[in-house]
């Protein structure tokens, strides 16, 4: 359930001061496509076959030798290699591959054994997890089941104040019950629990080094001390964080096939492009859309390649006390926003429209009957200016004022904004955008005092799971990322059901019916689904392109040509 702008957000960190504008200049390629969508699509754009601007790839070419390093571009810098705060794209890409989980989230979102090599669900409340044996520190101790208690009960600790105790907001205990073997103990029936160990709130870390390195873990000073296929070697903040081979790991099969990994931090999109092309940088998830066509053509220089995702851009309404508290203003502005001409003008058409807050993928593990009765159930705001204006005209909200935060990430996420402000001026909304860094962004997904005075951003929200009730627990109200602060007693008593059911049809259900009412009540106004990107290098290979490089060391694979 992890935030994030069209290509991150979630830290913490603060630099700078945000400027503000009150007017917006949207070039009339972007008004004429998201507005009026009679635009035409860019001659470098072409269909793929069936249609598809895009191929879904499994996995690339092997690689066939080792080398000594590559070079990894990052939009941003991570707020902390600190799992308990890692809730965001930078800091998981790099995290990945130094820390893990219980469990492994595989390239086909399935999961498989990890640091646990089996769990035991002996009755409602018990979950019993066997601990894999051999696996060695960075540092050249060994794992145990102390380790892990002490890891898993961070997230339960106040002093620590993890981003990701909503997954544990039903442990009641975190227990060693053998030299291998640690028993988690709820106080109701939670079957959202257990998927959630894929992920961050699965991590294991060194006891000793937690302990040593009190609040300075996962800085770029202390670093972390975990059982991945690299370790951490440098951070030169600002500049790039390195990592080596650790040559004691436990897996053979995901053996680093490089020396060093090294990411290099290059917010400006451009750069990152003319990187790639120049072979300064070998690789990189995340694409600027308006790139694709131009590396696509690059062939000499590399390759790009799509992948499974779990992500959806959306329009988040933080403030429902002002412009945005009746629902009508919110449907409004959905509605004013043709979202088909957006993906074309936006993201090239590398992606695809929705009225949902979650992929469908992600309800793989639901009949496909329920899923369709899930997603069928949705609200639909059709692009219709006429009805926007009258909705705000019936709510009484002509003239309204609103903040709306955003940042320049890439020009996607710039064409985005400049459509939502114009399009909530077209139907009489007075937007006042509030530009930010990109560092700045983040802290508005973490930090409530970031997100005082703003009214609406927007996310590309991923989950981190095939379990669509992650993302609508988040909405709950006094959860963590519910930062509208949306209440209402029968979306949480549904949802709050549906963890304590085993049955993943019936669960998926539930989840339907919670989606539904968020859904009539525009808490989130999702945009469109994009898709996994990543480009390699003329000189590397092995990687793949899927979203669970969140949570999989998928460096390890990469080698060379």
């Amino acid at each position: 359930m992890r935030a994030a702008t069209a290509g991150g957000t979630r830290s913490r960190k603060q630099r700078t001061t945000p400027s503000r504008i009150t007017a917006v200049t949207v070039a009339g390629v972007v008004l004429g496509l998201v507005l009026g969508g009679c635009g035409t699509r860019p001659a470098s754009v072409t269909d793929a076959a069936g249609g598809a601007k895009y191929i879904l790839s499994d996995s690339t070419e092997e690689p066939t030798q080792e080398i000594d390093n590559f070079n990894w571009a990052m939009y941003a810098e991570p707020f902390s290699l600190d799992y308990a705060y890692a809730f965001d794209y930078p800091d998981n890409t790099v995290l990945s591959n130094v820390c893990e989980s219980l469990f492994r989230w595989n390239a086909d979102l399935s999961t498989s054994p990890g640091l646990a090599t089996g769990v035991e669900n002996p009755d409602p409340l018990t979950w019993i997890y066997t601990i894999r044996q051999g696996v060695k520190f960075h540092d050249g101790t060994e794992m145990t089941a102390d380790d892990v208690v002490t890891s898993l009960s961070r997230h339960i600790d106040p002093e620590v104040g993890s981003f990701w105790a909503s997954s544990y907001q039903n442990v009641e205990s975190i227990e060693k019950t053998g030299d291998y073997e640690v028993t988690v103990t709820t106080t109701r029936p939670d079957y959202v629990f257990n998927t959630s160990l894929v992920g961050a709130p699965g991590v294991v870390e060194s006891a000793k080094t937690l302990e040593e390195a009190g609040k300075d873990y996962g800085n770029s000073e202390a670093g972390v001390n975990c059982t991945g296929p690299f370790q951490f070697d440098q951070w030169e903040a600002g500049e790039s964080i390195t990592l080596k081979r650790f040559d004691d790991y436990w897996d053979p099969e995901l053996k680093a096939k490089s020396k060093q990994v090294t990411f290099t931090m290059l917010p400006d999109a451009t750069s990152r492009i003319n990187a790639f092309q120049t072979g300064e940088i070998d690789g990189g998830f995340a694409i600027p859309s308006n790139a694709i066509d131009i590396l696509k053509a690059n062939k000499d220089a590399g390759s790009l390649y799509f992948g499974n995702d779990t992500s959806v851009q959306s329009m988040v309404f933080t403030n429902l006390a002002g412009t945005f508290q009746d629902v009508r203003v919110r449907k409004a502005l959905m509605m004013a926003i043709n979202r088909d001409a957006l993906i074309k003008a936006a993201e090239q058409g590398y992606a695809k429209n929705t009225d949902a807050l979650t992929t469908r993928n992600v309800w793989k593990d639901v009949p496909a009957t329920t899923a369709d009765e899930a997603f069928d159930g949705l609200l639909s705001t059709p692009y219709d200016l006429e009805e926007a204006k009258k909705l705000v005209k019936e709510a009484g909200a002509e003239g309204s004022k609103f903040v709306f935060a955003t940042a320049s990430l890439n020009a996607a996420f710039d064409i985005t904004a400049r459509a939502i402000a114009s399009a909530a001026k077209e139907i009489g909304l007075e937007p006042e955008i509030q530009t930010m860094s990109n560092d700045k962004y983040t802290t508005l997904f973490s930090d409530p005092e970031a997100r005082k005075n703003v009214d609406l951003l927007v996310t590309s929200w991923y989950l981190s799971s095939t379990e669509p009730l992650e993302m609508y627990s988040v909405l709950r109200t006094g959860d963590f990322s519910n930062y509208g602060g949306w209440s209402n007693a029968e979306f949480d008593d549904l949802v709050n059901s549906a963890y304590s059911v085993q049955d993943p049809e019936a669960r998926g259900k539930l989840t339907g019916q919670a989606a539904k009412l968020a859904s009539e009540d525009v808490v989130w106004g999702p945009l469109y689904e994009t898709v996994t990107s990543m480009w390699l290098g003329k000189n590397i290979t092995g990687a793949d392109p899927s979203i669970n490089y969140m949570y999989y060391p998928w460096a390890a694979q990469i080698g060379g040509r």
